[in-house]
């Protein structure tokens, strides 16, 4: 034999010394996965005990539940509270207005929703950095406070006592306050501008990350072709934002339902309730104030059960038009 042959030999016994077998790679796969499928047990149970375990409340809505009684000393009445959704003329006109209250005030949302993406926009073409970190902070601050803290900031400015009626009063525009809070015209936009105000610099952090990640190749081929700052914004920077847009659109869409309770409890009184009473609202105001936690429970059902078809409606349109799901 050769020395050529011999070193061959000995090489191939070594290779295959160190390689391990087929079923040793298997085992050593089927460890890594269990010890990642162990890095994930702790969030499996948060999400068990505080979104699948409380819907054991749900329970109520089968009862005519008074809290002094208690659950078991308590009339089980099965779906009592939901044929009372349909068959109270005075129940359904109710849940009819805080419906449309709901999906108007939710469409609204959802056609204001291109106003973060053309903040980002803007807000990336600023040269300046600390200009534009400046603006990106002052815009961005109003998500962190309460709704309470906004509601003090409208009632200062806007109350009949506020800055803005005494600035036009003194002014001799006016000889009478101008209600803006206390009244039921244009809820729904109010509302919906006092969103915009305390979300908008938030919902561009999604798309300033988004624009960061455009290859920059593009724009410097645009350029050396002679096309403008806003012909690299609609021609570039619009198209590659909106994969992103339309994941936020559908989920905005499946969405519908959730407003959120607490911007309209703050903002509600006795002359806006008809028309500021979204859905979670009334569940509230049902539940706690009108002490009726069962009739609460059974809308608050409802409600779930059609958020969920909601969402598989627009994870099946998002796979028609992306070619893949969302969720």
């Amino acid at each position: 034999m050769t020395q050529q042959a011999i070193v061959t030999e000995v090489a191939a016994t070594t290779i295959e010394e160190k390689t391990p077998s087929r079923p040793a790679r298997r085992v050593s796969k089927n460890r890594r996965s269990f010890r990642m499928f162990l890095c994930i047990v702790p969030f499996l149970v948060l999400v068990f005990l505080f979104s699948y375990f409380p819907l054991y409340g749900w329970i109520y809505a089968l009862f005519d539940y008074r809290p002094a009684l208690g659950l078991a000393g308590s009339d089980f009445v099965g779906l009592q509270w939901f044929q009372l959704l349909v068959s109270s003329p005075t129940q359904v006109a109710q849940v009819g207005q805080v419906l449309a209250n709901t999906l108007a005030i939710s469409f609204l949302g959802i056609a204001t929703s291109v106003l973060p993406l053309a903040f980002a926009i803007f807000l990336n073409e600023i040269r300046a950095p600390w200009f534009r970190n400046a603006v990106q902070t002052l815009t961005t601050l109003p998500n962190f406070i309460s709704w309470v803290l906004v509601y003090m900031i409208a009632f200062s400015l806007f109350s009949s006592s506020g800055l803005v009626n005494g600035v036009l009063s003194d002014a001799g525009l006016i000889t009478t306050p101008v209600k803006f809070l206390d009244t039921d015209q244009n809820v729904w936009l109010t509302m919906t501008l006092w969103s915009v105000w305390k979300g908008l610099g938030w919902g561009a952090i999604i798309y300033l990350a988004a624009i960061a990640g455009i290859d920059q190749s593009l724009y410097e081929s645009a350029e050396i072709d002679g096309a403008g700052r806003f012909q690299k914004m609609w021609y570039i920077t619009v198209p590659q934002l909106m994969p992103t847009y339309l994941v936020l659109l559908l989920l905005s869409i499946a969405n519908l339902l959730n407003n959120g309770m607490e911007q309209y409890f703050v903002f509600q009184n006795a002359f806006n309730k008809e028309y500021i009473q979204v859905l979670d609202l009334y569940v509230y105001n049902i539940g706690m104030t009108g002490n009726n936690l069962s009739m609460a429970t059974a809308i608050g059902m409802l409600k779930s059960l059609i958020s969920v078809i909601l969402l598989f409606t627009v994870n099946g349109i998002a796979k028609r038009v992306r070619g893949e799901s969302i969720v």
